[in-house]
C-alpha cells in the first residue's frame, strides 16, 4: 500500500475486484482518449498532481490504444488489464468517496437586454489578473486564484452581489441576457451552458475565469436555515425553493460570492459536452471533475456508487471515465463529479446525484510499481 500526504492511500487490487468490470466498455473512453493526446501533442502537457501521476506515465499506453482494436467490449477491458492496474484509493478516515453531477444547461437568450432579458452572462474582464504566490497579495487569501488590477495595487475582485447589483455594466463584455437569474446562477454552478437565442440558434459558453471568491453553497445555506431538508437537497428542491421565495432569491445567491465569467466555443459536434479544464470536449456519462491538486487530467478512473441507480438503469452506477474536469467544490482524492450530458432531461439526472463511491484509479503498468511504494 502506496501512503500518501494527503490522508490517503492507494492499495493495488485486481481487476476481477472492479464490481461489474466484466460489464463495462472501457472502450468508450477512445475519444476523450484520443483528444487528450492531440493535447499533450501540441507541447501542453497537463499538470503532474500530488500524487506524482505524470502525462509521460500515461502516453505510451495511450499511444497503444489508438493501436487497438477497442471497439468491441470484452477487448477493450483486455486491453486496460495489459495496460493498466487499479488502485483503490482509501481514505486515512475509513471514509467512502463521494460523486456529484453537473451538466451543461440550454438557456433561452436574447443578444439585446430588455426589460424581459435582464439578466447577462459576462465575458473575462480586462482588469481581472491571475494570482499565485508570486503576485498574492500578503494578507490574500491562498485560495484566490484570480484578482483585480488596480493603480493603486493587486485587490480582490468585486463579488456576485457587487456584479450583479452593476458594477460591470457599460464595459461591453455581455455575450447573452437571460431573462432568469436563476437560470444565470446555476449555469455559473455547472460552469457551462449552450445559450439558445430567440432566432433559434445556438451558442455554447464555457468557463473562462473566475472572480476568485471561494465557492459556497446555497443548499448548504438552505439546510442550515432549516429551509431545505438535508435527505432531499438537490437542484431540482432548491431551484422549487428559490421559484417560491423571489423576494429571497438575491440575498441567497449573493451568499456564494463566487462569480463566472465565460468564452464563447465551439457546437460543432452535439454528441460531446463542452471543452473543459482538460481542454479537451467532454464525454456525456464517461468523464469526471477531479481534484486536479491531486489527480492529472486524462487519467481513467473507476467509480463504483452503490446507492446510485438512476444513471443506469436501476442499477448500481459501476464505470471507467476519464479525469476531464476540475471544479472548486471537487476537493479531496476521492471526490468527483460526473457529467451527464447537455439539456434539461441531463439536468435532471444531475440534480439528484450525491452519493457515497469507491474511486480506483488505473494507473499505467510502469508507473504501478512506483504508486505500491
Amino acid at each position: 500500500m502506496n501512503e500518501g500526504s494527503s490522508g490517503f492511500s492507494l492499495r493495488r487490487v485486481a481487476f476481477s475486484d472492479l464490481p461489474r468490470w466484466s460489464e463495462d466498455h472501457p472502450g468508450l473512453l477512445l475519444e476523450g482518449i484520443r483528444n487528450c493526446l492531440t493535447h499533450i501533442r501540441s507541447g501542453k502537457s497537463y499538470r503532474t498532481g500530488d500524487l506524482g501521476l505524470s502525462c509521460d506515465d500515461i502516453l505510451p499506453a495511450y499511444e497503444a490504444a489508438l493501436r487497438a482494436d477497442l471497439l468491441d467490449a470484452g477487448s477493450a477491458r483486455q486491453f486496460f488489464e495489459q495496460h493498466f492496474e487499479p488502485f483503490r484509493i482509501c481514505r486515512d478516515d475509513g471514509s467512502q468517496g463521494f460523486v456529484t453531477a453537473f451538466y451543461e444547461p440550454e438557456v433561452e437568450v436574447s443578444d439585446t437586454p430588455s426589460g424581459e432579458w435582464a439578466f447577462p452572462f459576462y465575458r473575462r474582464p480586462a482588469d481581472l489578473i491571475d494570482l499565485d504566490a508570486a503576485n498574492r497579495p500578503a494578507g490574500m487569501d491562498a485560495s484566490y486564484r484570480f484578482g483585480r488590477s488596480a493603480p493603486a495595487g493587486i485587490a480582490e475582485y468585486p463579488d456576485r452581489r457587487a456584479i450583479d447589483q452593476g458594477c460591470l455594466s457599460g464595459q461591453g463584455l455581455e455575450i447573452a441576457w437571460g431573462r432568469s437569474k436563476v437560470d444565470v446562477f446555476f449555469a455559473h454552478v455547472q460552469g457551462a451552458a449552450r445559450l439558445k437565442f430567440r432566432d433559434g440558434s445556438i451558442k455554447r459558453i464555457t468557463y473562462a475565469a473566475k472572480a476568485g471568491h471561494p465557492f459556497s453553497a446555497i443548499g448548504k445555506l438552505l439546510i442550515e436555515r432549516g429551509e431545505i431538508d438535508a435527505a432531499t437537497v438537490s437542484m431540482q428542491t432548491i431551484r422549487a425553493w428559490l421559484e417560491a421565495n423571489p423576494d429571497l432569491t438575491d440575498e441567497v445567491l449573493w451568499h456564494n460570492r463566487s462569480y463566472i465569467f465565460f468564452r464563447e466555443a465551439d457546437v460543432s459536434d452535439d454528441r460531446l459536452g463542452p471543452i473543459a479544464a482538460a481542454k479537451v470536449p467532454l464525454l456525456p456519462g464517461r468523464s469526471l471533475a477531479v481534484d486536479r491538486l491531486i489527480h492529472t487530467f486524462g487519467y481513467p478512473f473507476f467509480i463504483h456508487a452503490p446507492s446510485l441507480t438512476h444513471l443506469d438503469g436501476g442499477q448500481a452506477f459501476a464505470r471507467t471515465m476519464l479525469a476531464l474536469d476540475t471544479g472548486s467544490a471537487i476537493v479531496g482524492p476521492a471526490r468527483g463529479d460526473i457529467f451527464t450530458g447537455s439539456g434539461a432531461a441531463a439536468g435532471e439526472l444531475a440534480g439528484t446525484v450525491r452519493n457515497e463511491a469507491d474511486f480506483y484509479i488505473l494507473v499505467p503498468r510502469s508507473a504501478s510499481a512506483r504508486m505500491a511504494g
